[in-house]
């Protein structure tokens, strides 16, 4: 696999590879590395907020204080601002498609929020432990996306988890005029490492075909204990939880059942644990920084507090030293423009979510996650088509339409053997309208090869095609045809006869903009609601749930 993607810590307790009672699962934490200590420094509780928090409470607090704005700094505080923001160049990979405007001409807004792990100083260094990952190409190990919709009545924000299985890009790195090379079934949170975060946005588009806008990056240092600035974030849990398990694993985070009003080293500890959360897994402890920022949000829109004109300068400086932000946002001004239009949004239209996902089978990547086949396509859809996932109306053109699929017509025509089928592929996935996802004739000829299917070839023939389509030229090549289509999982209703003329030669796939991802054809939902919310395995999470509440792992109660 190459250099891990996880990392070791010495600082106060760790977070490593399940172990014990926890050993059902051997995920590595999310935006922690694997090993990673959850610090229990008692210095300077105002600014010990980072940690792990370094991605999330920062994501979280960024979300938060862009949605609250910070208006009334002064101008020559501004200008200062100004001064200290970092910048960095938007995309590193293919050209991304425009937005398509609704029908009243307006367009949605697409942020990619990154946690990084750099330790590329010293209050990186000893917030965030690792001594041995010191000089090492940062992680991102928090990715969210906030989209906003069109009509600017709803967010929803897609979490990917950091142990997720894809495809990179190839990435240009502008700094050091270094081009570098794509990669397959890689974990996400490397892309950050290859040329910057620019990397990171090519690789979320590239699996999503999502437009991204504007990018903010945030490190360890620096990070403002929000929590501490409004007087703490309510936080429930169902069971007293003590996160320690024998080998001294976990975040140490130690809270009585029911609700806790949270903030510093605690606030931190939340954000990182995984040992003691639901089972033991990251997508537990995403679950739990999702309800954190949720009630965060609530809390600053009705706490009164942040009205103090030295608390928010403390708040926006601290915020800029530790943000990296896209070209794209010119100033100071800009994030605030950003800040104006999620503020307008109330709570119950604030969607949480993370990417379906289920875990890998590839051997030796059992611990990891890969998109859930229909389920993170029909989320992506959702957002590119600016559907909320709230179910509350539709804001885009598409809305999920329930149907049941036709019955599919089988051949009398028997099929040869795989290995001898010859099948030509081709990539048609820009067929919607965005750019092609890269390399996917060679990504469905491989899975043929690994199905019998030797004789399968790649081709760079060009033929964009909305949907999914196996042709055949001559009638006794239809069982062969059905038989390809049969092992990808492709409906044999895409299955059909080539038209005279039409240049088709034996069997033809052609892969659509319906499958940008993934060796297996995404499947229909068994069943359609018609309701147009996210899938049940997004893990949808209303802004206005107050009663959310963390189940506790057996054995890690008190």
């Amino acid at each position: 696999m190459g250099r891990s993607s996880t990392r070791e810590g010495a600082r106060g307790g760790v977070e490593g590879p399940a172990s014990g009672h926890a050993q059902a699962h051997s995920r590595a934490p999310e935006g922690a590395r694997s090993g990673r200590t959850d610090g229990k420094t008692r210095k300077s509780r105002k600014k010990v907020k980072s940690g792990k928090i370094r991605a999330l409470r920062w994501t979280a607090s960024v979300l938060s204080l862009l949605i609250l704005g910070t208006a009334g700094a002064g101008y020559l505080y501004y200008e200062y601002l100004n001064g200290k923001l970092k910048k960095d160049e938007l995309n590193l990979g293919q050209d991304m498609a425009d937005h398509k405007p609704n029908a009243a001409g307006q367009t949605p807004l697409n942020i990619l929020l990154i946690g990084s792990d750099a330790r590329n100083s010293k209050e990186n260094q000893r917030l965030g432990g690792a001594k041995k990952t010191y000089g090492n190409a940062p992680l991102a190990d928090v990715q969210m996306l906030v989209h906003l919709s069109a009509d600017r009545s709803n967010i929803s924000v897609i979490s990917m988890p950091r142990d997720t299985m894809l495809d990179i890009p190839e990435c240009r790195d502008p700094k050091k005029d270094k081009t570098n090379p794509a990669s397959t079934f890689t974990q996400t949170n490397q892309s950050l490492g290859r040329g910057g975060p620019g990397c990171t946005v090519a690789t979320w588009y590239k699996l999503t075909g999502i437009r991204i806008d504007h990018f903010i990056m945030l490190d360890f240092a620096g990070v403002v204990s929000m929590a501490d600035a409004i007087g703490g974030v309510p936080v429930c849990v169902e069971e007293n939880v003590h996160s320690l398990n024998s080998k001294g694993e976990g975040s140490h985070l130690k809270l009585k059942k029911g609700t806790t009003s949270i903030k510093g080293e605690e606030a931190l500890q939340w954000l990182r644990t995984r040992y003691g959360f639901g089972d033991g897994t990251d997508l537990y402890r995403a679950r739990a920084q999702h309800m954190y920022m949720n009630s965060m949000v609530r809390e600053l829109r009705k706490n009164a507090k942040l009205t103090d004109p030295n608390k928010l300068r403390k708040l926006a400086n601290a915020a800029v030293d530790s943000l990296t932000v896209s070209k794209t946002i010119e100033d100071v001004k800009g994030l605030l423009d950003i800040g104006n239009s999620l503020k307008s949004v109330p709570t119950e239209r604030i969607t949480m979510t993370t990417m379906p996902n289920e875990y890998s089978t590839r051997p030796g990547f059992q611990g990891k996650v890969v998109p859930k086949p229909g389920d993170a396509e029909q989320l992506f859809q959702m957002v590119r088509d600016d559907v909320p996932l709230d179910g509350r109306g539709t804001t885009g053109k598409a809305k999920p339409k329930p149907s049941t699929p036709p019955a599919e017509p089988t051949s009398g025509d028997p099929a040869a053997p795989a290995d001898q089928i010859q099948v030509r592929v081709q990539n048609g996935t820009d067929g919607d309208g965005a750019p092609a996802a890269r390399g996917r004739a060679g990504e469905i000829t491989a899975a043929l090869g690994a199905k019998g299917f030797t004789q399968a070839v790649a081709t760079s023939v060009k033929n964009p095609r909305q949907k999914t389509i196996v042709r055949y030229e001559t009638n006794d090549l239809e069982g062969d045809a059905q038989a390809v289509a049969k092992a990808l999982g492709i409906p044999l209703t895409a299955v059909k006869k080539a038209a005279p003329g039409s240049g088709t030669s034996g069997i033809t796939l052609v892969v659509g903009a319906d499958w940008r991802t993934g060796d297996a054809f995404p499947q229909p939902k068994p069943k359609a609601t018609g309701d147009g919310k996210a899938p049940e395995s997004a893990k949808p999470l209303a802004g206005d749930d107050e009663g959310a509440c963390m189940p506790i792992q057996p054995g890690f109660t008190w």
